[in-house]
């Protein structure tokens, strides 16, 4: 395997931490080796939630994790620099001893460079300032579509993709769509992120999460040729829609959560990615 291939290995949905299990979302103390970086030693007993599980090309998995205390926190949830830190899995103590949640996902696409097309990522960005329960991740892929197609391949128990959609109705009006995913397999576009045909990518990946939902909001100007000065602004009605998209998004979340706790029901999990 060469170095391009091993690119194409998707980190584990989950690690071992002291026995138990953990996932993005889980809360952690942080015990970093002694002898290790002294930054990272600074950092000593300080509680932290899992931002994401990362793996590097040796095999080695590494652990980011934000800060508890950290008033920007919330940056390191959208992978901004300064606000993730890294560990390896025995340099944590899981908190949570308890059965781990179901694990969702946020995903906002779009181009911020097309006006209302930005539409997912405003609302991903907007997310962060949200209280949201133990097991949520919220990431900006904008266009990476092949990165949003891996991380598919994690066990995600809900995704909620976020975008601009034209269904013909009023600017501003927002969509909730189960999308319809076509049997063949697309050709990755890396200039563009078209929602079904990253489903579709994802499942020839291997896996295709059982429950997708897309979030969207009717655009009222995606053409470049008419933003003139304002290239990175989303129309008055898409942006006054960005709130209640966020809204609509935790009372999906709240309602998702409270089914399975009313049922009993397990959160999904795939043996072949554990």
């Amino acid at each position: 395997m060469d170095s391009f291939e091993a690119l194409h290995i998707p980190a584990p949905g989950s690690v071992q931490i002291g026995g138990l299990q953990a996932m993005p979302g889980s809360r952690v103390r942080l015990r970093p080796r002694p002898g290790g970086d002294v930054a990272d030693l600074t950092l000593r007993d300080r509680s932290a939630t899992i931002e994401s599980i990362e793996a590097t090309l040796d095999g080695s998995i590494h652990v980011a994790v934000t800060l508890d205390d950290d008033p920007g926190s919330d940056l390191g949830m959208v992978r901004l620099p300064g606000h993730r830190f890294f560990f390896s899995p025995d340099e944590l103590e899981l908190l949570e001893t308890a059965e781990v949640q179901s694990r969702i996902l946020i995903a906002g696409i779009g181009n911020i460079f097309r006006g209302d097309d930005g539409f997912g990522v405003a609302v991903a960005r907007a997310l962060v300032r949200y209280p949201l329960p133990v097991g949520v991740t919220i990431t900006d892929f904008g266009i990476r579509a092949l990165d949003l197609a891996f991380t598919l391949q994690q066990d995600f128990d809900l995704v909620v993709l976020v975008d601009a959609v034209k269904r013909g109705s009023a600017p501003g009006t927002l969509h909730t769509i189960v999308p319809d995913i076509e049997e063949s397999v697309p050709a990755p576009n890396a200039h563009d992120l078209d929602p079904a045909s990253v489903l579709r990518l994802a499942r020839w990946l291997g896996h295709l999460p059982e429950r997708v939902i897309l979030v969207g909001c009717e655009p009222e100007n995606t053409d470049p040729r008419e933003f003139g000065d304002n290239l990175l602004d989303l129309t008055p009605r898409v942006s006054d829609a960005v709130d209640r998209a966020a809204d609509l998004l935790i009372q999906l979340i709240t309602t998702f959560q409270r089914k399975q706790e009313l049922t009993h029901e397990p959160p999904t999990r795939d043996p072949g990615h554990a």
